[in-house]
């Protein structure tokens, strides 16, 4: 595990952007692992200005994000195919044909799970995914549980996560209470991964993850097993870690 200290979101949110944007400089054709919610926006936006300045070229990249919502279409305003399309895609030259996320519209939860690890599969699995982590551990939305996930699975999101992500809703009510999400291991194959962390609350999570035993009940945790970590995190996620990292 590597840890790069940054003064606060915005610091955070470049020295991100650098990681991937040295990725795809490096391997054109990558695949890259993305994320949604607000951790990872500001490093979309710097890299969408990088793109406009034909400082990084996306044209042959190709995308998997982490989960998206049982139930919404993928044009619906608040499914994550939109969310990305509006502070990702859309500002980047990429194929838009070379990014995946799961259908939230299938209803058959195994035969959905099924295709998506193929789609992971085919495209010879991930060279850098990019995570942020829930107030409770979560990555994706892999929630507490006894167990660590294997591959895509359908998931009951957990209270504290829709109240988390009820923000981006009318109201609370309106939050879908399943979502589809990659898997601990295809996230664990990734050959580098890259963690955001920002704000104070995140520090507890950050502490419990990085400072203590890997347990499903925090599903973060995990990723002290990775051969090639990286946590980027400000000062204020970092409050309660000291120099335990």
């Amino acid at each position: 595990m590597r840890l790069i200290r940054a003064k606060d979101y915005q610091d955070a949110s470049r020295k991100v952007a650098n990681i991937i944007s040295a990725q795809v400089i490096l391997k054109p054709d990558c695949v890259l692992g993305l994320a949604t919610g607000s951790s990872p926006v500001g490093a979309y936006q710097q890299m969408i200005k990088w793109c406009d300045k034909g400082d990084v070229d996306f044209s042959q990249t190709k995308t998997v994000n982490l989960d998206e919502y049982v139930g919404l279409a993928a044009d619906h305003d608040q499914s994550y195919a939109y969310f990305m399309r509006k502070n990702f895609f859309d500002g980047i030259n990429i194929d838009q044909k070379n990014t995946n996320l799961p259908n939230g519209l299938e209803l058959d939860a195994a035969k959905e799970c099924a295709r998506y690890d193929k789609v992971i599969a085919d495209l010879g699995g991930v060279d850098l995914q990019l995570l942020g982590i829930g107030a409770n551990g979560h990555i994706g939305f892999n929630e507490p549980a006894e167990q660590f996930s294997v591959g895509t699975n359908r998931v009951d999101l957990t209270a504290s996560t829709i109240a988390a992500n009820s923000r981006f809703f009318e109201n609370e009510s309106m939050v879908p209470r399943q979502a589809y999400t990659m898997g601990m291991m295809a996230i664990m194959q990734a050959k580098r991964i890259v963690m955001i962390a920002t704000g104070a609350n995140k520090a507890q999570a950050v502490y419990d993850a990085f400072c203590g035993p890997v347990t499903p009940q925090m599903p973060a945790s995990i990723l002290q097993l990775h051969p090639d970590f990286v946590l980027v995190a400000d000062e204020e996620a970092l409050s309660l870690v000291g120099d335990k990292l």
